[in-house]
């Protein structure tokens, strides 16, 4: 049985009761501790540590007090909970690189960028900075309510008059319950050049409010990149702003160059972004950087990342953006209380609600203003009265037996009120001199003036917005400073590098074992045919130059993969070596995953160069796909090229415009040719259409694109070394999907095909690479040329257990013009014959475009 022990117990379900608390709970922390209020922009601690020291005077040009004298107010009279919490407060709002506007003035550590922590507040020393000032100033006008405090010993403000609108100014960061707010800080100028735009256009939108707040301004600097996220967190208060640490080169000595960093994103931590620089280049994700040092000192940030020599900065800092902290993005969103409930707010409703807080505190301000003035007038107007009618005032005091008498007598005789008879019996007899009196007489005017003007501005709603202006005008020209944070639109982070790099032609080659480097054309000399040439580039022993182009640091590399993905970079930001350089390995700037390899790399300015790029897959797919379509923003994991069929892989890309044929050739010797036009333009991330049917155990080889009546041959070699040069006249088009013709017999003496290249025999040698290592190098005229169903000949003797592994076409160094020296670079000239002979060595295919394709 329950017992009651006499009291009024009543039942209640635990369910109701843990929702009726929590709420309670939630509601607490939302509304007292975690959420700025839109009106100052302060959170409850923040205002009553500023409170409690504008309550102990500690005004800027009075003497410091310790930390702990305020912390000990703030908990004391106002805010009971954790000192640690209250000094944590005052802390933050004395660090330079915390707020945009620090409302305390510190003296001793409070910490610093690296984390660095405070030190105990019995070190430190605080007051408020005359920004603080400007939100508490007028405080004891009735501006703002008054509260109890938690024990109603004391009263506390409930708001701060606020005379700019701190919480665009300074931001807040704050988690409550089921909700979070983290507002950036921004400029003090341009936010109150809003506000007063927003006073003389009360319908301005949003983009009016963008015309003049350009975006957050972090006291820490950085440059904004990209103009949407502003865009999103103007009209809706949410929006994702990517903020990048500002970076410079600078040379050094033995032509190495340095990169410095000035700047880092808000709320970066610099120490451990040193530490996490440092854990990447140990771990080899980054491996152009020699040394690493912070030289930060008093005069500002400066972080030295030293470069190898032949490392592109461009490269390097964009592995700096991706990998650490020097890039990172700020989610703004704006939630504030308004009237006590939370809301998300665009910066308009941010500008809109101050607005109508400084109306109210500025009407309230004059309506004291009046009270005051109205009651020292009352008081002047019975002096007057006694000072015009003096004997007789003298005369009446002389005879009254008592003050409350002669108060009485006063109040009768002159029609008085009880003040203004108070006011004659307190009047000191210096007042009664001629001087005293003209002083009265003006104070009175100057308060007759001042009470007509004060009323007309409580009469007129328009001169109460036009001394919100002047205050906020005010306020700039004394704290206004120049914007830390660049703003810059996506692109132009781009185009300011190339802006500062010259067009010149490169020579790009990618080695078989990824090698890859970038050398200016004018390195290698024009040479008349016999040439010795001059030293080149120094290879691994079996490795071979399998891509090769001549193009400009202005272009863009496509590399497409036999995963059938590409991935793009500018030209400019590849390794920059000596000729004689090995190359830095592909994997340093192209994420490739396991087994991913790069089949075709294509060279491009605008993406204009072709109508079309064509795509043909190891299982007889091809796809036709406008070569604009992959002009678009490229993830820096690459994106999809074209969707493969599991076991299926991309064999090659070919550009191709109206009037080309594509040719495909399997490992078993078969060939189709047919119009490019039937294969109907699709999609990027597609999977294509049948280009040939294959038989049982059978793949495509090769495939490339022929224009109709081109004087050209097919040349195709097996894997026993038996090959042919085959005109492409005999191959007549007909209908894509078919099984096409036979291109060469192959059978068991012989092998199937190794390789398949479109050559001219006037022009183009053939480099033929075995499993072994055994290379030649052949003219492609020498080559007998036989029909399509002829076995070919013997072009290569191979060892025991030997194969053909890999073709590759060069331009002929017989090639030559009117002057007898080379049209086109030879690999001659790429690849050192001194120390690396062509005979050591399997050399590139180049295509007629300058591509260089693996056999």
């Amino acid at each position: 049985m329950l017992d009651t022990f006499s009291g009024n117990i009543q039942p209640h379900s635990i369910e109701e009761e843990i929702k009726d608390s929590f709420l309670s709970y939630a509601m607490s922390v939302i509304v007292s501790r975690a959420l700025p209020d839109v009106r100052d922009g302060l959170k409850p601690v923040h205002r009553r540590v500023l409170y409690a020291m504008h309550d102990l005077g500690l005004q800027p040009n009075r003497p410091y007090r310790k930390s702990a004298t305020v912390v000990g107010e703030v908990i004391g009279k106002y805010h009971p909970h954790g000192d640690s919490a209250v000094y944590d407060t005052l802390t933050r709002m004395a660090q330079e690189f915390s707020l945009r506007a620090p409302l305390v003035d510190g003296q001793g550590n409070f910490g610093s960028v690296d984390g660095d922590p405070p030190a105990a507040m019995r070190y430190t020393e605080a007051r408020l900075t005359r920004m603080a000032t400007e939100m508490l100033r007028d405080i004891s006008s009735d501006t703002v309510d008054f509260a109890p405090n938690f024990d109603e010993s004391q009263r506390e403000p409930t708001v701060l008059p606020a005379r700019f609108p701190n919480l665009l100014v300074n931001g807040s960061d704050g988690i409550a319950v089921g909700m979070a707010t983290k507002i950036p800080p921004h400029n003090l100028g341009e936010v109150v050049d809003a506000t007063v735009a927003l006073i003389d256009d009360p319908e301005m939108d949003d983009d009016g409010i963008a015309e003049h707040i350009k975006g957050p301004d972090f006291p820490t600097g950085g440059i904004i990149v990209g103009l949407a996220g502003i865009r999103d967190a103007i009209r809706a208060g949410r929006g994702s702003v990517r903020v990048q640490a500002k970076a410079h080169t600078e040379q050094m000595k033995g032509n190495r160059t340095q990169i410095v960093v000035t700047e880092i994103p808000y709320q970066v931590n610099k120490s451990y972004l040193l530490q996490k620089i440092a854990e990447l280049v140990k771990e080899r994700k980054i491996t152009d950087i020699s040394d690493l040092r912070d030289e930060s000192d008093r005069n500002g940030m400066r972080i030295v990342i030293e470069l190898k020599r032949d490392a592109v900065p461009k490269v390097v800092l964009n592995q700096l953006y991706k990998h650490t902290q020097m890039q990172q993005s700020f989610g703004v969103n704006l939630v504030a209380l308004v009237d006590g409930v939370p809301k998300t707010l665009s910066y308009r409703s941010v500008l809109k609600h101050y607005v109508d807080h400084q109306f109210e505190v500025v009407t309230r301000r004059t309506r004291y203003e009046l009270a005051r003035a109205q009651a020292r007038a009352h008081i002047l107007e019975g002096l007057l009265i006694a000072l015009s009618n003096l004997d007789e005032v003298v005369a009446t005091i002389r005879k009254s037996r008592s003050v409350e008498t002669a108060r009485n007598n006063l109040m009768r005789t002159f029609k008085l009120s009880e003040r203004q008879a108070q006011a004659i019996l307190d009047l000191r007899l210096q007042r009664l001199t001629a001087l005293e009196r003209q002083k009265v007489e003006q104070e009175h005017r100057d308060l007759t003036e001042k009470i007509e003007y004060l009323e007309s501005v409580l009469a007129d709603d328009g001169k109460v917005y036009g001394i919100i202006k002047d205050e906020l005008l005010e306020v700039r020209a004394a704290y206004a400073d120049e914007r830390r944070t660049t703003v810059t639109v996506d692109e132009s982070v781009d185009f300011e590098i190339e802006d500062l790099i010259a067009e010149e032609e490169m020579v790009i080659s990618i080695s078989n074992g990824g090698y890859l480097k970038s050398v200016p054309v004018n390195t290698f000399r024009k040479q008349g045919r016999g040439g010795v040439g001059v030293a080149g580039m120094e290879l691994k022993e079996g490795d071979f130059i399998e891509h090769l182009f001549i193009t400009t640091t202005h272009h863009y590399m496509l590399f497409f993969t036999n995963k059938g993905k590409v991935y793009r970079l500018k030209v400019h930001q590849l390794p920059r070596m000596s000729r004689t350089a090995k190359g830095r390995h592909i994997a340093n700037l192209l994420p490739f995953s396991q087994d991913e390899r790069i089949q075709t790399v294509i060279a491009t300015k605008d993406f204009l160069d072709a109508e079309y790029l064509l795509f043909a897959t190891r299982k007889g797919v091809v796809k036709k796909t406008p070569f604009l379509d992959y002009n678009t923003h490229l993830k820096s994991d690459g994106i999809i090229a074209i969707n493969l069929a599991d076991g299926d892989e991309l064999i090659a890309v070919r550009t191709a415009s109206d009037g080309s044929d594509v040719v495909l050739v399997t490992s078993n010797g078969q060939g189709i040719r047919f119009k490019q036009t039937e294969a109907r333009p699709m999609g990027r991330a597609t999977g294509g259409v049948k280009g040939i049917t294959l038989k049982n155990g059978d793949d495509v080889l090769s495939m490339d694109v022929v224009s109709d009546g081109a004087p050209a041959d097919l040349f195709m070699i097996t894997e026993k070394g038996f090959g042919k040069r085959t005109p492409l006249s005999d191959f007549r088009a007909q209908g894509r999907g078919g099984q096409g013709v036979i291109a060469m017999k192959t059978d068991g003496e012989r092998g199937k095909l190794a390789g398949v290249r479109v050559v001219r025999p006037d022009l183009h040698e053939l480099v033929i690479v075995s499993n072994f290592g055994t290379t030649i190098r052949i003219d492609a005229e020498s080559v007998s040329r036989q029909g399509r169903g002829a076995q070919g000949v013997r072009v290569m003797n191979l060892r025991s257990g030997d194969s053909v592994s890999a073709i590759a076409k060069v331009v002929s160094s017989r090639s030559e013009d009117a002057d007898g020296a080379t049209d086109e670079l030879s690999l001659d000239e790429i690849v050192d014959e001194e120390v690396l002979s062509p005979a050591e060595a399997g050399l590139p295919e180049a295509n007629g475009d300058g591509r260089v394709e693996r056999g």
